[in-house]
């Protein structure tokens, strides 16, 4: 019974770390606010994504078949949605002075807002759940509403424990260099990380609105033609 726990607990840092290592949007955004605010600001965003993963982990690994039908049938509004909040970031530090982002004494760091900006970046990708599936049925999790309780309980700890273990590696990692890095490099910093994270949203939102429109376009001018 032991030795299985262990194997499970194995399978979901394997899981979590795989889920979490990409530098995604997330991981950028890791980046920026290590060396923008500090190494706690960084760690904090990746338990916002942690905390995605931990959720669409409960969701695969007991195969609740009515929230991911839900998540399928309305895959593309998530879609937008998501591309929108990811944009809406991306400009967001684009335009935020560096300066104002540096923690000082008796001066509230907003580590909350830190960890709901990643959460929410997680949740509305609907890809992260297909991923953590796939990753469950490539490691030989069992899922299912019959799997073991100790089953469950063991992969998500370990989904949790490998997501953290990288987040809190890339920030204190990203952190050794943070002393290093002046004001006009974290200015420079701040508009590549905004580019980037609000191209990544950009394309996303486009990429929604196309599937929905696309169709729809098609089919009218067709009918105009014919």
């Amino acid at each position: 019974m032991g030795s299985v726990m262990l194997i499970n607990l194995v399978k979901g840092v394997i899981v979590g770390l795989a889920a979490s290592i990409p530098l995604g949007p997330i991981g950028v955004l890791c980046v920026q606010r290590t060396l923008g605010k500090g190494r706690f600001s960084g760690f904090v965003t990746g338990v916002g994504a942690a905390a995605g993963d931990l959720l669409y982990s409960t969701l695969a690994i007991l195969s609740i078949t009515y929230i991911k039908f839900l998540l399928e049938d309305y895959k593309l509004v998530v879609h937008i949605l998501g591309g929108l909040i990811v944009a809406g970031i991306g400009v967001k530090i684009f335009f935020t002075n560096p300066a104002t982002q540096i923690p000082r004494k008796n001066r509230e760091t907003r580590h909350f807002a830190d960890f709901g900006s990643s959460f929410l970046m997680t949740v509305t990708n609907p890809g992260a759940l297909l991923l953590i599936m796939g990753l469950f049925s490539y490691v030989g999790i069992t899922t299912g509403k019959d799997a073991p309780w100790m089953t469950i309980v063991t992969t998500l700890l370990g989904v949790v424990t490998g997501s953290l273990i990288w987040w809190a590696t890339l920030s204190g990692v990203i952190n050794f260099f943070r002393e290093k890095v002046r004001l006009k490099q974290l200015v420079i910093v701040n508009r590549v990380s905004g580019i980037i994270i609000a191209i990544i949203g950009i394309v996303t939102l486009f990429d929604g609105l196309y599937r929905i429109l696309y169709p729809v376009v098609s089919e009218y001018i067709i009918k105009l033609v014919s």
